[in-house]
């Protein structure tokens, strides 16, 4: 496999497991050293690295508070001293529906919109003041297809956040390109995780792909390569692209 990535220290936020453990694994196989962020999950992180070339290091952080994102970025450079790509993979799905009571509405709102946009925001902030000062960098934001042609009655929150993490890859790209930090947005529809497996065990395997006209989800492994592939030096002129990972089912 190409080291493609060799000499590059990358924050991957959401890395103990699913695609942001796919993501580790490939970025280490391409040269990569992998800064893996967990929040509770420390065995699980320790674990991803071990199996992977070990050239890397572990940091904890929770990005539902708000100094959560600015602590994570503090441990990262702590330890790694220069970061060249943060990947903002981080995010939960939650239900509520509008009969929720006001608070339980807004509860839900906020705690996805921290989570999955607020950090990602202030991650994105701290990543950029440092790659002005050393010379460059690129950030990688985890989207999905909800966020481009909405999402399901009971999960709106969740599109609305991944459409906001859309504008924001723009934003990044338009705005500091001029000082060597780029952006992408990758956009995936259903991946084979564990939020799939469950869909699947309720409602079969049918009903998650009836809509995919490939008929198979992607898998993380298909979209931890191309989060390789956006993070190679030589990929500068991706710069503000969404690029969507679907099977044909939302075609722009």
């Amino acid at each position: 496999m190409s080291k493609s990535l060799e000499g590059l220290n990358i924050l991957v936020t959401g890395a103990s497991g699913g695609i942001g453990a796919a993501v580790v694994e490939r970025l280490a196989a391409e040269g990569a050293r992998p800064i893996v962020h967990y929040g509770r999950d420390k065995a699980g992180a320790e674990a991803l690295l071990a199996r992977t070339s070990g050239a890397g290091w572990i940091v904890q952080g929770d990005l539902s508070t708000a100094d959560g994102p600015f602590a994570l970025w503090r441990a990262a450079v702590g330890a790694a001293g220069r970061v060249h790509g943060l990947v903002n993979n981080a995010g939960i799905r939650t239900e509520i529906s509008i009969d929720a009571s006001p608070d339980d509405w807004k509860a839900a709102w906020q705690k996805e919109f921290q989570i999955n946009f607020f950090a990602a925001a202030d991650l994105s902030k701290e990543a950029i003041r440092h790659f002005k000062a050393n010379g460059g960098g690129r950030i990688v934001n985890m989207a999905s297809r909800a966020g481009q042609r909405g999402y399901a009655a009971d999960a709106m929150p969740y599109g609305a956040t991944k459409a906001a993490l859309v504008n924001l890859t723009k934003s990044i790209a338009r705005s500091f390109a001029a000082d060597g930090v780029t952006a992408v947005a990758i956009s995936p529809g259903w991946v084979r995780t564990d939020m799939a497996e469950d869909f699947i065990a309720t409602h079969g395997k049918a009903a998650a792909v009836s809509d995919i006209p490939i008929g198979e989800m992607a898998t993380p492994s298909e979209v931890a390569e191309l989060v390789a592939f956006v993070l190679r030096p030589s990929q500068a002129s991706l710069n503000g692209a969404t690029l969507d990972v679907n099977g044909g089912s939302y075609i722009r």
